[in-house]
C-alpha cells in the first residue's frame, strides 16, 4: 500500500518519506513514537502533561519516557503513581538535572524511531502526534515542530504571553509569532527522526539553555531539514512575576550569546536589539545624570535614548495587548523592559564559563 510504503520511508529515510501518509492506517502501518520529557519539579503540571501525552489520537505504538532530575517537590511520587497506571509510561534517572543530559537519556532508553520532545509542563492537543508524523513523512524533515502558544491566566501572565508572541516582544522567530509553514532554523521542542539525532550526536550536553537551537543548527550544517508547521501547536505557561521573568531570559541571554561564540555565522541583528537598547538606555541615561549634574549641557541629549525607549514600549506593548483589555496594557511595557533588559544583559555579560554550569 503506498500508505504503508511512505511510514516504512518515514523510518528509512528514502524519497517515499514525501509521500503524504493517511493517517487512519492500521497500527502496523505506523511507526512508533517515544515522547521524552526531561522533568524537574513539575509537581504541579506533570499529570496534566502526561495525561495529554498518554491521551493522543493515534494508533500506532507510543510511549513516553521521563527523565526525573533531583525535584525538590512532589515531582517523583507523582511520576512513579502515574507510571503504575500506565505502562507505556517509563522512567530514567536524570541525576544532574540538566535538560539536555535528561534528554539524551530518555533518548537512549527510547525504543521508536520518531523522538518526540516534550516539556513537564507543555500541553499538546490529542493530535500532535499524529501531526508530528504526518510532517515527517510529507516533507523529508529531520525535525518538524510547531509554535509555542503562550497563554497566561493572571493579568501579568498574560502580558507576558502577550509579549512572546509578538515582534516587539522576541523578534520575528516563527516558532513564537507564527507563519507560514515552511524550513525554519529552528522549532519549538520538535519531532525528530532518531538517525537525525544519532547523527549529530544528540544534544550537547554543555548548552544548559538553547540546547535546542543548537543542536537544529548541527542538524541543518550536517545537512538535515528543520520544519515548521503551525497546525503542532503547545500551550506554554508563562512566568507569574517580574522577578521569574528576568531570570529566565537572563539567561537565556547568556547562553544566546555562548551559540554565538560557537558559530558566529550565527549573529543577526535581531539578536543585536537587545545589546544595543540596554546599553543605549544606560548610556543615555547615564549622559542625562551628568547633565543634570552640572555637567556640559548637550549631555541632556542623553535622555532620549531611555525616553524613546519608554514610548517605544508603551506604544508596541499598547498595541500588542489591544484585545486583552486595560489591566494587560498597563503592565506590558514592564513586561517588555524586563524581557529586553534581562535578555540583552544576560548577552553582554556571558562569560565563557557559563559552559560549565
Amino acid at each position: 500500500m503506498p500508505q504503508r510504503r511512505a511510514f516504512v520511508a518515514l523510518v528509512t529515510g528514502s524519497p517515499l518519506a514525501r509521500v503524504r501518509p493517511a493517517m487512519t492506517s492500521s497500527h502496523t502501518d505506523l511507526p512508533g513514537v517515544s515522547v521524552v520529557v526531561p522533568v524537574l519539579d513539575e509537581e504541579r503540571h506533570l499529570e496534566a502533561a502526561v495525561g495529554r501525552l498518554l491521551g493522543q489520537d493515534y494508533t500506532g505504538p507510543l510511549e513516553v519516557v521521563l527523565a526525573l532530575g533531583p525535584s525538590r517537590d512532589g515531582t517523583d511520587e507523582v511520576a512513579q503513581r502515574l507510571a503504575a497506571a500506565d505502562p507505556r509510561l517509563r522512567l530514567v534517572a536524570n541525576p544532574t538535572g540538566r535538560t539536555p543530559a535528561g534528554l539524551n537519556l530518555a533518548i537512549r532508553e527510547a525504543r521508536y524511531d520518531v523522538i518526540v520532545r516534550c516539556d513537564g509542563h507543555a500541553l499538546v492537543p490529542e493530535d500532535y502526534v499524529a501531526t508530528a508524523v504526518e510532517a515527517l513523512a510529507r516533507t523529508g524533515a529531520d525535525n518538524v515542530g510547531g509554535l509555542m502558544a503562550a497563554e497566561g491566566v493572571t493579568p501579568f501572565e498574560r502580558a507576558v504571553a502577550c509579549a512572546m508572541t509578538s515582534k516587539l516582544g522576541v523578534g520575528s522567530a516563527s516558532f513564537h509569532v507564527g507563519g507560514e509553514e515552511g524550513p525554519a532554523p529552528t522549532v519549538y521542542l520538535g519531532a525528530f527522526r532518531r538517525d537525525a539525532l544519532d547523527r549529530v550526536g544528540g544534544y550537547d550536553e554543555s548548552m544548559v539553555r538553547a540546547q535546542d537551537w543548537e543542536m537544529n543548527h548541527r542538524i541543518i550544517s550536517s545537512g538535515g531539514l528543520i520544519w515548521f508547521t503551525p497546525r503542532m501547536r503547545v500551550t506554554y505557561r508563562p512566568r507569574s512575576t517580574v522577578q521569574a521573568l528576568a531570570r529566565q531570559y537572563l539567561e537565556y541571554g547568556r547562553w544566546r550569546r555562548e551559540v554565538v561564540r560557537r558559530y558566529p555565522e550565527t549573529l543577526s541583528a535581531r539578536y543585536l536589539a537587545a545589546p544595543v537598547a540596554v546599553v543605549g538606555v544606560a548610556a543615555g541615561t547615564a549622559a542625562g545624570l551628568v547633565a543634570a549634574a552640572g555637567g556640559p549641557s548637550w549631555l541632556r541629549a542623553g535622555w532620549l535614548a531611555p525616553l524613546g525607549y519608554a514610548a517605544i514600549v508603551a506604544v508596541g506593548g499598547a498595541a500588542a495587548a489591544r484585545n486583552e483589555g486595560p489591566e494587560v496594557m498597563v503592565r506590558m511595557p514592564v513586561v517588555l523592559a524586563t524581557m529586553h533588559g534581562s535578555w540583552g544583559t544576560g548577552f553582554l555579560t556571558s562569560r565563557r564559563s557559563t559552559t560549565s554550569g
